[in-house]
């Protein structure tokens, strides 16, 4: 009986570490979609340039949410604008660009984290709260 408790205790531990591995692996994961999104988004801008002599922008000091996806979706990676395809909620992230600073700024905020990433046209990637 001994045995058996000293067995499901060893187990318990090994599990309770492997949810907590698993819960980190994901978090880095849906963090580091949410920047090749993003950089995907930046790669669209110099094609909407070459088209527009502009850059795309949602507004001067946007904040991300499911409306600025969907409108950076249709604009830049030919989305529907109605139906996520590229910038899904799977990912946790929402996306807007952000004209405030010259010539754009591609913001993904995770509500539920907190976690904020920017991206410059430089490709210059900065993180908060991750």
């Amino acid at each position: 009986l001994i045995e058996l408790l000293v067995v499901v205790a060893v187990l318990g531990i090994i599990s309770a570490i492997g949810v907590v591995s698993y819960s980190g692996y994901t978090k880095s994961a849906k963090r580091k979609s949410a920047e090749n999104i993003m950089q995907q988004v930046s790669l669209a801008q110099t094609e909407f340039y070459s088209d527009y002599f502009k850059y795309y922008t949602n507004s001067a000091s946007c904040t991300p949410s499911k409306a600025t996806s969907r409108q950076v979706e249709a604009n830049l990676l030919d989305g529907d604008g109605t139906n996520p395809s590229v910038i899904t909620e799977d990912i946790g992230f929402n996306i807007c660009v952000d004209s405030s600073k010259s010539p754009y700024v591609i913001k993904a905020l995770n509500s539920g984290t907190g976690c904020s990433i920017t991206l410059d046209q430089n490709l210059t990637t900065t993180r908060s709260g991750c």
